[in-house]
Protein backbone atom coordinates (compact mmCIF):
# COMPACT_ATOMS: atom_id res chain seq x y z
CA UNK A 1 0.00 0.00 0.00
CA UNK A 2 1.00 3.60 -0.61
CA UNK A 3 3.06 4.98 2.52
CA UNK A 4 0.74 8.04 2.55
CA UNK A 5 -2.40 6.39 2.05
CA UNK A 6 -1.25 3.80 4.74
CA UNK A 7 -0.35 6.75 7.18
CA UNK A 8 -3.99 8.43 6.86
CA UNK A 9 -6.26 5.43 6.40
CA UNK A 10 -4.64 3.46 9.66
CA UNK A 11 -5.55 6.42 12.22
CA UNK A 12 -9.22 7.60 12.56
CA UNK A 13 -7.24 10.21 14.65
CA UNK A 14 -4.82 11.03 12.22
CA UNK A 15 -7.77 10.90 9.47
CA UNK A 16 -10.61 13.02 11.52
CA UNK A 17 -7.13 15.51 12.34
CA UNK A 18 -6.33 16.65 8.38
CA UNK A 19 -10.28 16.49 7.62
CA UNK A 20 -11.25 19.66 10.26
CA UNK A 21 -7.94 21.37 9.47
CA UNK A 22 -8.94 21.19 6.08
CA UNK A 23 -11.42 23.74 7.36
CA UNK A 24 -8.43 26.14 8.36
CA UNK A 25 -6.05 25.99 11.47
CA UNK A 26 -6.87 25.69 14.20
CA UNK A 27 -5.83 25.65 18.41
CA UNK A 28 -4.50 22.86 20.09
CA UNK A 29 -7.26 23.34 22.97
CA UNK A 30 -9.80 23.49 20.23
CA UNK A 31 -8.54 20.23 18.21
CA UNK A 32 -9.12 18.42 21.58
CA UNK A 33 -11.97 19.71 22.13
CA UNK A 34 -13.41 18.89 18.91
CA UNK A 35 -12.46 15.96 18.42
CA UNK A 36 -13.31 14.94 21.99
CA UNK A 37 -8.77 13.85 22.24
CA UNK A 38 -6.58 13.64 24.76
CA UNK A 39 -3.06 14.81 24.81
CA UNK A 40 -1.72 11.39 25.34
CA UNK A 41 -3.73 9.69 22.59
CA UNK A 42 -2.96 12.55 19.58
CA UNK A 43 0.34 14.15 20.15
CA UNK A 44 1.80 10.69 18.62
CA UNK A 45 -0.56 11.31 15.78
CA UNK A 46 0.64 14.90 15.27
CA UNK A 47 3.67 13.86 15.38
CA UNK A 48 3.83 11.57 12.85
CA UNK A 49 1.45 14.00 10.46
CA UNK A 50 4.43 16.39 10.88
CA UNK A 51 7.61 14.03 9.60
CA UNK A 52 5.78 13.38 7.04
CA UNK A 53 5.05 17.19 6.11
CA UNK A 54 1.26 16.78 6.45
CA UNK A 55 0.87 19.57 9.10
CA UNK A 56 3.59 22.11 10.46
CA UNK A 57 2.57 24.06 14.00
CA UNK A 58 2.86 27.72 15.06
CA UNK A 59 3.35 27.24 18.97
CA UNK A 60 -0.53 26.09 19.95
CA UNK A 61 -1.77 26.14 16.46
CA UNK A 62 -2.19 23.54 13.71
CA UNK A 63 -2.52 24.06 10.08
CA UNK A 64 -2.38 22.19 7.08
CA UNK A 65 0.98 22.21 5.23
CA UNK A 66 0.13 22.51 1.02
CA UNK A 67 0.85 18.56 0.75
CA UNK A 68 -1.57 18.23 3.68
CA UNK A 69 -4.32 20.00 2.04
CA UNK A 70 -4.01 18.67 -1.43
CA UNK A 71 -4.69 15.26 0.56
CA UNK A 72 -7.21 16.37 3.11
CA UNK A 73 -9.66 17.70 -0.21
CA UNK A 74 -9.28 14.46 -2.43
CA UNK A 75 -9.93 12.65 0.93
CA UNK A 76 -13.16 14.45 1.76
CA UNK A 77 -16.02 13.37 -0.50
CA UNK A 78 -14.53 9.52 0.07
CA UNK A 79 -14.33 9.82 3.68
CA UNK A 80 -18.20 11.31 3.58
CA UNK A 81 -18.98 8.56 1.28
CA UNK A 82 -17.97 5.62 3.35
CA UNK A 83 -19.28 7.06 6.54
CA UNK A 84 -23.12 7.11 4.34
CA UNK A 85 -22.38 3.53 3.90
CA UNK A 86 -20.77 2.50 6.90
CA UNK A 87 -23.97 3.62 8.98
CA UNK A 88 -26.54 1.40 7.71
CA UNK A 89 -23.84 -1.49 5.67
CA UNK A 90 -26.62 -4.35 5.73
CA UNK A 91 -29.09 -1.71 3.84
CA UNK A 92 -26.68 -0.63 1.27
CA UNK A 93 -25.35 -3.94 0.72
CA UNK A 94 -28.82 -5.70 0.51
CA UNK A 95 -30.56 -2.83 -1.69
CA UNK A 96 -30.16 -2.10 -5.80
CA UNK A 97 -28.71 1.47 -6.00
CA UNK A 98 -27.03 0.52 -9.45
CA UNK A 99 -30.94 2.05 -10.56
CA UNK A 100 -28.99 5.30 -10.03
CA UNK A 101 -26.67 6.41 -13.05
CA UNK A 102 -23.01 6.50 -12.20
CA UNK A 103 -22.61 9.70 -12.29
CA UNK A 104 -24.99 10.58 -9.83
CA UNK A 105 -24.78 7.52 -7.58
CA UNK A 106 -20.71 8.94 -7.39
CA UNK A 107 -22.20 11.39 -5.18
CA UNK A 108 -24.22 9.41 -2.60
CA UNK A 109 -22.89 11.26 0.05
CA UNK A 110 -25.09 14.39 -0.81
CA UNK A 111 -27.30 12.46 1.25
CA UNK A 112 -25.60 14.42 4.33
CA UNK A 113 -27.03 13.13 7.72
CA UNK A 114 -29.79 11.18 6.10
CA UNK A 115 -32.42 8.56 8.38
CA UNK A 116 -33.77 5.34 7.35
CA UNK A 117 -37.19 4.99 8.05
CA UNK A 118 -38.59 1.75 9.04
CA UNK A 119 -42.35 0.80 8.66
CA UNK A 120 -43.65 -1.55 11.08
CA UNK A 121 -45.40 -4.75 9.91
CA UNK A 122 -49.05 -4.08 10.95
CA UNK A 123 -48.46 -0.52 9.51
CA UNK A 124 -47.27 -1.13 6.22
CA UNK A 125 -49.73 0.31 4.28
CA UNK A 126 -50.44 3.04 5.87
CA UNK A 127 -48.99 6.32 4.01
CA UNK A 128 -50.23 8.82 5.90
CA UNK A 129 -46.38 9.12 7.15
CA UNK A 130 -44.54 9.86 4.04
CA UNK A 131 -48.22 12.32 2.93
CA UNK A 132 -47.55 14.25 6.20
CA UNK A 133 -44.30 15.03 5.60
CA UNK A 134 -44.56 16.53 1.80
CA UNK A 135 -47.83 18.30 2.08
CA UNK A 136 -46.27 21.46 3.49
CA UNK A 137 -44.03 21.65 0.12
CA UNK A 138 -43.77 24.77 -1.09
CA UNK A 139 -42.51 22.44 -4.49
CA UNK A 140 -42.54 18.82 -5.21
CA UNK A 141 -41.00 16.52 -7.59
CA UNK A 142 -40.88 13.12 -7.92
CA UNK A 143 -40.73 9.44 -9.71
CA UNK A 144 -43.57 6.31 -9.00
CA UNK A 145 -43.10 2.79 -10.17
CA UNK A 146 -46.08 2.25 -8.37
CA UNK A 147 -49.89 3.77 -7.42
CA UNK A 148 -50.72 3.75 -4.16
CA UNK A 149 -54.59 4.46 -4.02
CA UNK A 150 -54.17 7.65 -2.18
CA UNK A 151 -51.18 9.39 -4.51
CA UNK A 152 -54.03 10.62 -7.38
CA UNK A 153 -56.15 12.47 -5.33
CA UNK A 154 -53.62 14.08 -3.25
CA UNK A 155 -51.50 15.55 -5.94
CA UNK A 156 -54.02 16.59 -7.62
CA UNK A 157 -55.40 18.34 -4.56
CA UNK A 158 -52.11 19.72 -4.01
CA UNK A 159 -51.92 21.04 -8.02
CA UNK A 160 -55.07 22.48 -7.19
CA UNK A 161 -54.16 24.80 -4.40
CA UNK A 162 -51.21 26.35 -6.50
CA UNK A 163 -48.33 23.94 -4.97
CA UNK A 164 -46.22 23.32 -8.59
CA UNK A 165 -45.59 19.36 -9.24
CA UNK A 166 -43.54 17.53 -11.78
CA UNK A 167 -44.39 13.92 -11.86
CA UNK A 168 -42.51 10.82 -13.70
CA UNK A 169 -44.59 7.66 -13.91
CA UNK A 170 -43.09 4.27 -15.61
CA UNK A 171 -45.62 3.12 -18.58
CA UNK A 172 -47.32 0.39 -16.07
CA UNK A 173 -47.88 3.38 -13.68
CA UNK A 174 -49.21 5.61 -16.02
CA UNK A 175 -51.01 2.89 -17.65
CA UNK A 176 -53.32 2.02 -14.53
CA UNK A 177 -53.66 5.66 -13.40
CA UNK A 178 -55.36 6.94 -16.75
CA UNK A 179 -57.32 3.71 -16.66
CA UNK A 180 -57.93 3.70 -12.60
CA UNK A 181 -58.49 7.63 -12.38
CA UNK A 182 -59.12 9.43 -15.44
CA UNK A 183 -60.94 12.05 -14.30
CA UNK A 184 -58.04 13.05 -11.52
CA UNK A 185 -55.39 12.55 -14.41
CA UNK A 186 -57.54 15.12 -16.34
CA UNK A 187 -58.15 17.61 -13.54
CA UNK A 188 -54.14 17.20 -12.65
CA UNK A 189 -52.88 17.80 -16.07
CA UNK A 190 -55.47 21.01 -16.47
CA UNK A 191 -53.76 22.15 -13.55
CA UNK A 192 -51.07 25.37 -14.93
CA UNK A 193 -48.09 24.39 -12.15
CA UNK A 194 -48.51 20.38 -12.60
CA UNK A 195 -46.77 18.45 -15.49
CA UNK A 196 -46.03 14.95 -16.38
CA UNK A 197 -43.62 12.77 -17.61
CA UNK A 198 -43.58 8.70 -18.55
CA UNK A 199 -40.00 7.56 -18.28
CA UNK A 200 -39.29 5.47 -21.65
CA UNK A 201 -38.06 2.88 -18.77
CA UNK A 202 -39.16 0.75 -15.96
CA UNK A 203 -37.95 2.45 -13.19
CA UNK A 204 -36.87 0.27 -10.10
CA UNK A 205 -36.83 2.53 -7.33
CA UNK A 206 -39.22 5.74 -6.36
CA UNK A 207 -38.19 8.76 -4.67
CA UNK A 208 -39.45 12.37 -3.86
CA UNK A 209 -37.48 15.94 -3.28
CA UNK A 210 -39.75 18.68 -2.16
CA UNK A 211 -38.26 22.37 -1.31
CA UNK A 212 -37.44 20.72 2.81
CA UNK A 213 -37.37 17.36 2.13
CA UNK A 214 -35.96 14.06 0.39
CA UNK A 215 -37.17 10.31 0.24
CA UNK A 216 -35.77 7.08 -1.84
CA UNK A 217 -37.34 3.69 -1.83
CA UNK A 218 -35.43 0.96 -3.49
CA UNK A 219 -35.88 -2.64 -4.43
CA UNK A 220 -33.81 -4.98 -2.85
CA UNK A 221 -31.30 -7.28 -4.82
CA UNK A 222 -33.69 -9.78 -5.38
CA UNK A 223 -35.18 -7.65 -7.46
CA UNK A 224 -38.61 -6.89 -4.64
CA UNK A 225 -39.51 -3.92 -4.01
CA UNK A 226 -38.95 -2.87 -0.09
CA UNK A 227 -42.39 -1.27 1.01
CA UNK A 228 -41.03 -0.81 4.85
CA UNK A 229 -37.80 1.50 4.17
CA UNK A 230 -37.50 5.34 3.04
CA UNK A 231 -33.78 6.74 2.96
CA UNK A 232 -35.01 10.41 3.88
CA UNK A 233 -32.63 13.46 4.95
CA UNK A 234 -33.35 17.62 5.04
CA UNK A 235 -29.87 18.70 3.75
CA UNK A 236 -29.64 20.75 1.52
CA UNK A 237 -26.84 18.48 -0.48
CA UNK A 238 -30.03 16.00 -0.63
CA UNK A 239 -32.08 18.21 -1.59
CA UNK A 240 -29.98 19.34 -4.40
CA UNK A 241 -28.62 15.73 -5.13
CA UNK A 242 -32.79 15.18 -5.69
CA UNK A 243 -33.62 17.56 -8.16
CA UNK A 244 -30.56 16.21 -10.18
CA UNK A 245 -31.41 12.65 -10.08
CA UNK A 246 -35.19 14.28 -11.25
CA UNK A 247 -33.68 16.66 -14.18
CA UNK A 248 -31.65 13.00 -15.49
CA UNK A 249 -34.66 10.78 -16.01
CA UNK A 250 -36.79 13.96 -17.60
CA UNK A 251 -34.59 13.70 -19.91
CA UNK A 252 -35.07 10.34 -20.63
CA UNK A 253 -39.40 10.80 -20.29
CA UNK A 254 -42.16 11.96 -22.64
CA UNK A 255 -43.90 15.35 -21.76
CA UNK A 256 -47.79 14.02 -21.07
CA UNK A 257 -50.30 16.91 -22.25
CA UNK A 258 -53.65 15.36 -21.97
CA UNK A 259 -54.31 11.86 -21.17
CA UNK A 260 -54.58 9.30 -24.07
Amino acid sequence: MNELLNIISASDKRRNLLMLLNKGPREWDDIKQILKVTSTGMLPQIKILEEEKLIERDRRKLSLTPMGKVLATHMEPLIRTMEIFDRNRKFWEEHNIGVLPYELLIDIADLGDYRIIEVPDEDLFNINPFLRNISSAKSIKGISHTVHPKFPEFFTTLAKTGVPSSLIFTPNVYKIVSENYPDLLEQYLGCANASLYVCRENLKFSFAVTDSYFSLSLFYNSDIFDSKHDVTSTDNSALCWGERIFSFFREQSDNIKNPD
